[in-house]
């Protein structure tokens, strides 16, 4: 699985501005993070658009307001495993 590469801020933007970050907050993640571990086309197409599209903000959110809602909710997923998965590193560091 491919993982986000630039800022995760801009992407956690782009997807609060599509209004996605709210409803997932409210959904039983379980489903949506096995199939993430799987291996899901999905995300990964939405991985690669997000990468390609760096710090570029505007063009970002072009870019993911044409992707379906699943893929998106699974990216918003990924946003928040990585930021976790980052603080906790950050964390071990200090």
């Amino acid at each position: 699985m491919r993982h986000l590469q630039g800022d995760l801020q801009v992407v956690f933007d782009a997807l609060y501005d599509l209004g996605i970050i709210e409803p997932v907050l409210q959904q039983d993640w379980r489903s949506r993070l096995v199939e993430i571990e799987n291996g899901s086309p999905q995300l990964e197409t939405a991985i690669v658009a997000a990468n390609e599209c760096g710090h570029d903000k505007t063009r970002l959110t072009n870019r993911l307001g044409a992707m379906d809602r699943r893929s998106l909710e699974m990216l918003a997923m990924e946003v928040a495993r990585e930021y976790a998965e980052f603080h906790t590193r950050e964390q071990e560091l200090h």
